[in-house]
């Protein structure tokens, strides 16, 4: 008798170790989803970033022939261009700061010039800008609900503790915030 009590009691214990692991392992795993789209999604933020670089300097371009430009404004461009696939979140937020202040500089003189307001080419880059500035905006708000719900399983109860285990941080939000404020001028 005693050994059948001290085997069922063994099973039980076995039984509540396999579904802590399991339990453990479930968290473990979505924590780690989590975090890889996160980056997979911030990975296409960077993307669509130098894409808008890419096209900021295309438009410098094309402007160029119409206005005097600071040579620093090609070198900002290309400086923030390199900055965006190794930036985190917080010097993303930066890059993003800057590129719309470049953007807006850039289609403040277009506006001054009538010619280059109808040039095909300023035209098409402007669409373009807006397609990418679109996607830039679903990709942020793709990345900043991954990081909500992440940075809420660090801080409720149970997934806090797998994650004090594991050593899961929490992720910085994307906050663009010019872009909520003043979104740039890209029509005339």
């Amino acid at each position: 008798m005693v050994d059948l009590i001290t085997i069922i009691l063994l099973v039980v214990v076995a039984l509540v170790l396999v579904g802590l692991i399991a339990w453990f392992i479930g968290i473990y795993n979505r924590f780690f989803n989590l975090k890889n789209s996160a980056e997979a999604t911030l990975g296409q933020i960077r993307v669509a970033m130098k894409k808008r670089l890419d096209m900021i300097e295309q438009l410098l371009g094309a402007v160029k022939s119409y206005a005097t430009f600071e040579r620093g404004t090609l070198e900002k461009v290309t400086q923030l261009r390199s900055s965006v696939m190794s930036g985190g979140p917080a010097q993303l937020n930066a890059v993003e700061r800057e590129s719309r202040s470049i953007l807006g500089s850039l289609f403040a003189v277009a506006e001054a010039y009538p010619d280059l307001k109808t040039s095909t080419t300023v035209q098409e880059l402007m669409t373009s800008i807006r397609g990418v500035e679109d996607e830039i905006a679903r990709q942020r708000y793709t990345y900043n609900n991954i990081g909500q719900q992440l940075n809420t399983m660090v801080d409720t109860i149970p997934s806090n503790i797998v994650a004090r285990l594991i050593g899961m941080q929490k992720l910085e939000y994307l906050q663009f915030e010019e872009a909520i404020e003043r979104p740039p001028k890209i029509e005339f």
